[in-house]
């Protein structure tokens, strides 16, 4: 008796351990041979809509066999097998007896003793355990009573199995669900089509068009705010995987500490705060396109097992030991100069290789200028449905202010602009100048690094009044930026061979884009309240 009340607590601790039926009945058939001269052990499950017992879970104590997993059964048998079970009788039969009692029960191709019992739930009959004892091995009396126990334990493996089936079916509905609705939501916090597409993208277009058909790793080079989702979509929808998931992950906005959970997943309690499982962006991308945004900004550590899924497709969760393998086409998009980060040991080389297999340029904003009129048009009635105003259309003079203007931040300011000029114009028009702050040509080209060049030679007026404002200056203001005037992209680009005495103002030194402004206003260039505001807090903290 106590060896029969020890089999059944760890066939029970067995079936609690794993999730699967099919790892929990492998794992309790070598625990049965220990009371029962058992060769093979079945787990069928009883499906009444579709009319058939399918063999979901085996374990092989002895010879292998090869069994037909489904059984069609006609409606008068079902009805059978359903009285017999309600009413829990366990069947033993010897090899030489009739078996017609378990006709459709049993699978096709059986030979020898059989153990059989139903397995009920709350909900009724859901299944069969039938246990197979080969000659010279044979079932006594006793062992009918022993698997009357066993019933128990396998209903709730077998229980567990279908809620867990369940489970897989709902997270996998709504992942999908999840996966549309991000896909929506980015293409339309972006562009829905590519506008440009005919005219200064055309180049760009011809190359997506080319790549989109094979599954190539794309490396998209452009300036921040130039539209590289919008190419990486573009080779998306265009590909084979188009109706699969489109998922973008900023690698910038990672904290290095997140990245491997954020990129691969975790497993439960590999970390403090892992409380469950989680896929990562790769799982969560299997079959479709993970566009990697910032791709320059990953550690180390990341571009190792980045290197590793673009060889073989597979990785492991942080704290697992199980390989698992991903089919993802990878875009990546990067506004830095990764080859300056090979060479300074930031990048790995191997992985800049595996990456620009084919790399796509993306010109900016300011190099395209014959999109901006289409662009403008689209943000305007984007941002007419977002008030909830009727459509607005740019006016000529909106167009040449557009035009006139550098676009620093390319497309995504473009965008910001509209969206100002149309809330400035209080839904009904676009207030185009107020949008840009009265911002003139010179102090943005000062801004993107760039000399303005009005065609004159002398800078003598403007030598003049930037010696009278920096003596209007703070000692410690005149000490930060004086020496940026002597730098060799200012002197070089602003004032050149003609300034009598480019060291007067101290030794030349790198100047930043908050020097530029600065001294942009220097000059008494009008620079914009929003890029004030933006750049207030970095000129406060140097001034007296």
């Amino acid at each position: 008796m106590e060896r029969f009340s020890l089999l059944l607590l760890d066939a029970w601790r067995e079936v609690c351990r794993h999730i699967e039926i099919g790892e929990s009945v492998a794992r309790v058939a070598p625990i049965l041979v220990r009371r029962l001269p058992v060769d093979l052990v079945l787990v069928r499950r009883i499906d009444f809509q579709r009319g058939s017992l399918e063999t979901v879970a085996t374990g092989v104590c002895g010879e292998q066999v090869a069994l037909k997993p489904r059984s069609e059964c006609p409606e008068d048998l079902l009805d059978e097998i359903r009285h017999w079970a309600e009413r829990g009788q366990v069947i033993r039969l010897t090899a030489g007896q009739v078996r017609e009692q378990l006709r459709g029960v049993l699978p096709d191709g059986l030979e020898g003793d059989v153990l059989c019992g139903p397995l009920n739930t709350e909900e009724g009959p859901a299944g069969v355990l039938i246990l197979l004892a080969r000659p010279p091995q044979a079932f006594r009396a006793e062992h009918e009573e022993l698997l009357a126990a066993l019933l128990e334990p396998f209903t709730v493996a077998l229980e567990n199995d279908r809620r867990v089936r369940e489970l897989t079916r709902l997270r996998e509905a709504l992942e999908a669900d999840n996966r549309s609705l991000l896909s929506r939501l980015g293409r339309h916090d972006i562009v829905d089509s590519v506008v440009g597409a005919e005219t200064g993208l055309r180049p760009v277009m011809e190359k997506i068009e080319l790549v989109a058909r094979s599954d190539a790793p794309v490396l998209v080079f452009g300036e921040t705010g130039s539209g590289k989702e919008v190419v990486a979509r573009a080779i998306h929808t265009r590909s084979r995987r188009a109706d699969k998931p489109f998922l973008r992950v900023n690698c910038g906005a990672i904290p290095p500490e997140l990245v491997d959970s954020e990129l691969f997943g975790h497993e439960k309690g590999s970390f403090t705060g892992a409380t469950n499982i989680r896929k990562g962006w790769f799982e969560r991308a299997d079959g479709g396109t993970l566009f990697l945004d910032e791709c320059g900004e990953l550690p180390l550590a990341a571009q190792v097992r980045l290197l590793r899924i673009l060889q073989d497709g597979t990785f492991e969760r942080v704290g697992g030991e199980r390989q698992l393998t991903v089919d993802v086409r990878i875009v990546a998009a990067t506004h830095r100069d990764l080859q300056s980060l090979v060479a300074a040991g930031r990048f790995r080389e191997d992985l800049w290789y595996r990456i620009v297999v084919f790399p796509i340029r993306l010109p900016p904003l300011r190099d395209r200028k014959e999109d901006i009129p289409a662009l403008a048009a689209h943000f305007a009635l984007r941002a007419a449905n977002r008030l909830g105003t009727l459509p607005l259309v740019p006016s000529p003079e909106d167009i040449r202010l557009l035009l006139a203007y550098p676009w620093p931040g390319n497309v995504r300011e473009l965008a910001a602009v509209i969206e100002r000029a149309a809330i400035l114009g209080d839904g009904k028009h676009l207030d185009v100048a107020q949008a840009l702050g009265g911002v003139t040509l010179p102090v943005l080209s000062l801004a993107s690094g760039t000399r303005p060049d009005d065609g004159r030679s002398d800078r003598a007026p403007e030598m003049s009044t930037l010696d009278a404002a920096m003596q209007k200056c703070s000692t410690s203001t005149r000490t930060r930026y004086a020496p940026a005037c002597a730098s060799s992209v200012w002197t070089g680009g602003a004032f050149g061979a003609n300034d009598p005495d480019p060291h007067r103002f101290g030794s030349p030194r790198p100047i930043s884009n908050v020097d530029l402004l600065f001294l942009a206003s220097l000059f008494r260039h009008e620079v914009p309240a929003w890029r004030q505001q933006t750049t207030l807090k970095s000129l406060t903290e140097v001034s007296d």
